[in-house]
């Protein structure tokens, strides 16, 4: 089978979408799926084998994505697709509607994964906009766009129960994204901290994903003020990087934290984040709106213990109480645990092995196993109801 893909985003831009695609994109192969990609040019990009990239220029307001052109998108995954059996569509952007485009043209299924909430995003960057109407032009425009495909797959229940009371009617299947497990248990958290700089000893609490303002990363330096009471040694390291870097800076500074935050960016996904974990005694995250959390799995995959708030998405993978803690939304009581398990790192070493444990449950191949078999199923579906495909006639 060969399944073309496509999104307004992908490598180099770091992203849960871009992961997930990346991860099913590889795994997929294993299972007999060829997997094809329509996404933006970013800059110079070395051309891929499957890869077609259609030019773009940068968002206004934000230096990290591209808006490709509506005609150059649709050209591109038209043709891209001709010879494929299956659409699958990765944003609900211009890559959204040249996906459908395509696949109605073509007589082909289409398939979305729905991977962002944004009704709770989209009044962080139109702030100037009434956040209640901004939510119900979210709902809406959400329930058009799935209720136009074959079958819609979210990573989560929540997201599931979401789309469900938005009155999305196609088919929903919850379908995480899976983790790769080797890759997260190897790295040298030795040389990690020999390169930034920090003691072996010190304890270190770790967050890593987009600087964002739905990340809820504030809330981290709350919790941090009130860890350091049990244990005021410890070090908040943030690997990422986003549009709220700058407020986030300046939250820091002014709560006298300089000393215990420290942003490093983006790392290396094959040997920097890895190590980062590795060098890490928990990590941290008290995100609202997450629609999997895949950067849990990734440091429990690593033998990392959590710490998280259980909400939306995250609650697939934190209500089973393995690895981790889920203290109440509220920053004292997020800062006791932390500094509870800093402060006593012998009283809790069980949920290391515990997290690892676990970890292998999310596995990518057993996910891309369960994707391959779900394409099946669609374009079973199609060619039942008497539209086979015309892309290899």
């Amino acid at each position: 089978m060969r399944v073309l893909m496509v999104s307004d985003v992908y490598f180099p831009r770091v992203n849960g979408v871009s992961t997930s695609i990346e991860t099913f994109r590889r795994t997929l192969a294993l299972q007999g799926v060829e997997v094809r990609l329509v996404v933006p040019r970013y800059g110079d990009e070395p051309d891929e084998p499957g890869i077609i990239r259609v030019a773009g220029r940068p968002v206004p307001g934000d230096r990290e994505d591209r808006l490709v052109g509506w005609r150059a998108m649709h050209r591109a995954v038209l043709a891209a697709a001709r010879d494929c059996d299956l659409i699958h569509v990765q944003t609900p952007f211009i890559a959204h509607y040249a996906g459908l485009k395509a696949a109605r043209t073509l007589g082909l299924p289409v398939v979305a994964t729905y991977h962002t909430l944004f009704e709770e995003y989209i009044a962080h960057y139109a702030p100037f906009l009434p956040a209640g109407w901004l939510r119900r032009q979210a709902r809406s425009l959400s329930r058009r766009q799935c209720n136009a495909l074959d079958a819609v797959i979210v990573p989560s229940r929540a997201m599931r129960d979401r789309l469900t009371d938005y009155g999305v009617l196609a088919d929903l299947h919850v379908l995480p994204t899976g983790i790769p497990l080797a890759q997260f248990a190897a790295g040298d958290g030795a040389e990690f901290r020999r390169q930034h700089d920090i003691p072996a000893g010190r304890p270190l609490a770790l967050f890593v994903g987009r600087v964002a303002h739905e990340k809820n990363i504030g809330f981290l330096f709350e919790a941090l003020q009130h860890a350091h009471r049990q244990h005021p040694g410890i070090l908040l390291v943030v690997a990422g990087e986003g549009p709220a870097m700058a407020d986030l800076q300046a939250q820091v500074a002014a709560l006298g934290l300089a000393d215990s935050v420290r942003f490093i960016g983006y790392l290396d996904r094959r040997q920097g984040l890895p190590a980062c974990y590795a060098a890490a005694d928990v990590f941290v995250f008290a995100s609202r709106t997450e629609t999997q959390g895949l950067v849990l799995l990734e440091a429990m995959a690593a033998g990392l213990p959590v710490i998280a708030l259980s909400a939306m998405g995250t609650a697939d993978i934190l209500d089973a109480g393995c690895g981790c803690f889920t203290p109440p939304d509220d920053p004292a009581a997020f800062g006791e645990v932390l500094g509870r398990m800093l402060a006593n790192p012998a009283a809790w070493g069980h949920l290391a092995a515990e997290a690892g444990e676990y970890a292998r449950s999310w596995s990518d191949s057993a996910m891309a196993s369960r994707l391959a078999g779900l394409y099946g199923q669609l374009q079973q579906a199609k060619m039942a109801a008497g539209e086979p495909s015309t892309a290899n006639a």
